[in-house]
């Protein structure tokens, strides 16, 4: 399995990166790092497609499915019953945004070892194909400002506020407490993984960009702005 990864994904993405390095300016990583990742972001975007119009339908009907619990909250039975009858008179597959995310997922862990195994790395020829060569010049200073192959603070923080905005637009609100004070553990579970996603989780982002280089800080940043301007323009496009 670890061949395969390394065979399929990893060794073409390494090779991609370092093409990149060898024909941006000044043989600038950061200006590679953020090519690359737009270049990937762009080619699975028909699979990003696919799960986000998934999340922006399930988005769309909450307010049934909520009044649907409010009625049917204490018998599980029937309340699965009538949302899978909500699910199909929509047509809505509610796992239909599993696949395309499983998909991408190697694709992208690829894309962050890669970044990882760059960050102050001397390129190793072994890992290139016959018509990719050694780049040279190779500087990590970004547009000859920060070093991207250190922890940069600036950056963390960035990748950790751009993270927050993404998961700020892309998270459903929770469902409003009902007036008597009843609750439902569904309910509660919900609103807990809620506030967890949209705090804890760019925190998280924040202190994984900081511990590693700028380098993964960069690759965070334009992933997130990527997503946050992918899911601007499928609003728009479903609004007109």
């Amino acid at each position: 399995m670890k061949e395969l990864f390394n065979d399929a994904i990893y060794q073409p993405l390494y090779n991609a990166l370092t093409f990149l390095i060898s024909i941006v300016p000044f043989g600038d990583v950061g200006m590679a790092v953020i090519l690359l990742t737009i270049v990937v972001k762009v080619l699975i975007l028909p699979l990003s497609n696919k799960a986000l119009i998934s999340q922006v339908r399930m988005r769309e009907i909450e307010p049934e499915v909520r009044k649907l619990k409010e009625k049917y909250g204490d018998n599980r039975e029937e309340l699965a019953k009538r949302t899978l009858e909500l699910y199909r008179e929509k047509k809505i597959n509610p796992f239909s945004g599993c696949l395309p995310l499983l998909i991408q997922l190697p694709i992208l862990m690829g894309l962050y070892f890669v970044f990882f195994k760059e960050s102050g790395a001397v390129i190793n020829p072994d890992l290139l194909y016959s018509f990719i060569h050694v780049p040279d010049p190779v500087t990590y200073h970004f547009l000859g400002l920060i070093d991207i192959s250190q922890k940069s603070l600036i950056l963390a923080l960035l990748a950790g506020f751009a993270q927050y905005i993404h998961t700020k637009m892309s998270l459903q609100a929770p469902a409003p407490r009902s007036g008597d004070g009843k609750v439902s553990f569904s309910d509660e579970f919900a609103r807990s993984m809620h506030i967890q996603m949209k705090y804890v989780f760019p925190i998280m982002i924040t202190g994984i960009a900081f511990i590693t280089s700028g380098v993964i800080a960069l690759y965070f940043i334009v992933s997130s702005v990527f997503a946050i301007a992918h899911e601007l323009v499928m609003k728009r496009t479903r609004t007109t």
